[in-house]
């Protein structure tokens, strides 16, 4: 082989030496580029506030006796007359509605006395009042013994316990995400600081559920509502 020859050779070796190297060195900083961005830090966001329930749901159930069926529903229709005319001057039909009785037979189930002073039936009804204003069921319910006094047997359960709800989430629902977002960050920006570092942009975001409990077991009219979110911040050095 000629000189020529070998010299071309040399030189397409140092090219290819030369190509090597600096495509090596780019990898090389893509790797590093593509560690430091997998820093980041998760963190947690909370945001809480007190609403007020806009929605109440109060069943007034009350019980009749009778020994035949004929007497039961008479007396079931008259105690439920008495709760709606009770109810009429307050709330509209719209509001009140009243279910099937649930009718019990006592000689049926061996509940009947030896002295036969127990009736043999009994029939437990249900007026329902579902109304979005919450002070003017407060205040029939504070005067709900007008009933007793007219001789509706009011019956208290867990089953018709009163209920209180927030139906308004949406509305309150962006600020508060937002309260949690901005709760996060503080937390990712303390700990960049003890590491020394400083909150970049956003890496994945989850936003957590919606929970609406009671404030308390004593004041079911106030609500409590929280949500949880759940962020990852890239960290980048200074």
């Amino acid at each position: 082989m000629s000189e020529r020859g070998n010299g071309n050779l040399v030189a397409a070796g140092l090219l290819v030496a030369v190509g090597l190297a600096v495509g090596g060195f780019f990898v090389g900083r893509g790797l590093l580029v593509a560690r430091a961005s997998d820093r980041f830090v998760t963190v947690r966001g909370l945001a809480e506030r007190e609403v007020a329930a806009n929605l109440v749901v109060w069943p007034i159930t009350y019980a009749v006796t009778a020994d035949d069926l004929g007497t039961l529903q008479r007396r079931s229709d008259e105690g439920a007359a008495k709760i709606r005319a009770f109810l009429a001057g307050e709330f509209s039909d719209a509001e009140i509605s009243a279910s099937q009785a649930r009718v019990t037979d006592r000689q049926a189930q061996g509940m009947m006395d030896q002295t036969g002073r127990l009736e043999r039936f009994v029939a437990e009804s249900t007026v329902t009042v579902r109304s979005e204003r919450i002070d003017a069921v407060r205040a029939a319910m504070e005067r709900s013994g007008e009933l007793v006094a007219q001789g509706v047997a009011l019956i208290r359960s867990y089953e018709t316990s009163t209920e209180y709800f927030f139906t308004a989430l949406d509305a309150v629902k962006p600020e508060m995400i937002r309260e949690a977002t901005r709760d996060a960050r503080s937390a990712a920006q303390q700990f960049a600081e003890d590491s020394g570092s400083r909150v970049g942009g956003i890496r994945n975001a989850q936003q957590g559920y919606f929970s609406i409990e009671d404030r308390d077991r004593f004041s079911p009219e106030h609500k409590k509502i929280r949500v949880v979110t759940t962020v990852q911040y890239f960290l980048v050095d200074d």
